[in-house]
């Protein structure tokens, strides 16, 4: 299976980071596991809690976590935001 490339800014800490993500997964999946990769690679700076989202970088159009990745749209490249 191939997965889809995208960057995931987190402002909070003024980072960004590439993440593989597999096309038919939820993005509620998806979400939870990036809170805790972020969690983990900013060594605990980053602290999700139940209203963290996923968002497009480019408008802050929160995605819809029903969705998976293909159908909502995101693909290699696509820029993030952890909020």
């Amino acid at each position: 299976m191939d997965k889809i490339l995208v960057n995931v800014f987190v402002p909070v800490l003024n980072a960004d980071y590439d993440i593989f993500l597999p096309p038919t997964s939820r993005l509620s999946t998806v979400l939870e596991l990036v809170k805790k990769a972020v969690t983990e690679l900013s060594d605990g700076i980053f602290i999700a809690n139940r209203d963290t989202s996923l968002c497009y970088r480019a408008d802050g159009g929160i995605l819809n976590i029903n969705l998976t990745v293909s159908e909502a749209g995101l693909s290699n490249g696509t820029r993030l935001m952890l909020i």
